[in-house]
C-alpha cells in the first residue's frame, strides 16, 4: 500500500513538473483578451440599461446576471468532474454533442476556465457593480440611508450569488455527465468540429 501512494506521488509530481514547464501563453493572452472583451459588454450594458429603467427591471437584469454566473459555474465544475469515457461511445455512435463533449473533456481546464473564471466572475462583478446603481435608485423611494440601503443590496446580491454557486457546485458533481452533455449538445448548433 505504501509502494502505491509513493508511485502516485512521484507521477503527480512529474505531472506538476511538465505542466509548469508548459504555460500555454497562447490560451493565458487569449483568455484575458476574451476576459476584457465580455467584461466590458457587460459592463456597458449594465451601466447603459439600469440608470435609465425602473428598480423592478434593474432587479430583473441583476436576477438574469447572477444566474448567468450560477449556470456558467455549475457548467464549469461539470465539465471538470464528467467521466470521459461515455461520451467516446457516444461520439462512436454519432451521438449530436458528443464531439463537443470530448473536445471539451480533453480541454477541461481551459472550459473551467471560461465558465467559472471568465463568465462566472464577470456576472458576480457586473451583478454587484449593477446593485449599487439599484441601490441608489431605491434610496430615492425608501426612507433609510444610502449607506444601509447599499449595504442591504449588496449583500442580498452576494448571498443569492454563493447560495446559488454552491447549490450549483453540488449538483454539477452529481449530474456532470448530463450538464456536459446538453451544454455540448446545445453548443453543437452553433459550432462544428472541423474533421
Amino acid at each position: 500500500m505504501d509502494e502505491e501512494v509513493k508511485n502516485l506521488k512521484v507521477q503527480t509530481r512529474r505531472k506538476e513538473k511538465i505542466s509548469k514547464n508548459k504555460a500555454d501563453w497562447n490560451w493565458i493572452i487569449r483568455i484575458t483578451f476574451i476576459a476584457f472583451m465580455i467584461s466590458f459588454a457587460f459592463s456597458f450594458t449594465s451601466e447603459m440599461i439600469i440608470p435609465n429603467v425602473n428598480v423592478l427591471v434593474g432587479i430583473l437584469l441583476v436576477i438574469v446576471f447572477i444566474l448567468l454566473g450560477v449556470l456558467f459555474d455549475m457548467i464549469g465544475v461539470a465539465v471538470t468532474a464528467a467521466d470521459e469515457k461515455p461520451f467516446h461511445s457516444m461520439n462512436a455512435r454519432k451521438v449530436k454533442g458528443a464531439d463537443i463533449a470530448v473536445k471539451f473533456k480533453k480541454n477541461a481546464d481551459k472550459v473551467a476556465s471560461f465558465c467559472n473564471d471568465v463568465v462566472g466572475d464577470i456576472c458576480g462583478v457586473v451583478s454587484g457593480s449593477a446593485g449599487a446603481i439599484i441601490a441608489l435608485s431605491l434610496s430615492d423611494v425608501i426612507p433609510l440611508d444610502k449607506f444601509i440601503i447599499t449595504l442591504l443590496v449588496t449583500s442580498v446580491i452576494a448571498a443569492f450569488t454563493i447560495g446559488g454557486k454552491a447549490i450549483g457546485k453540488s449538483y454539477a458533481m452529481n449530474k456532470s455527465n448530463i450538464i456536459l452533455y446538453q451544454f455540448a449538445k446545445t453548443i453543437s448548433y452553433f459550432y462544428r468540429i472541423k474533421k
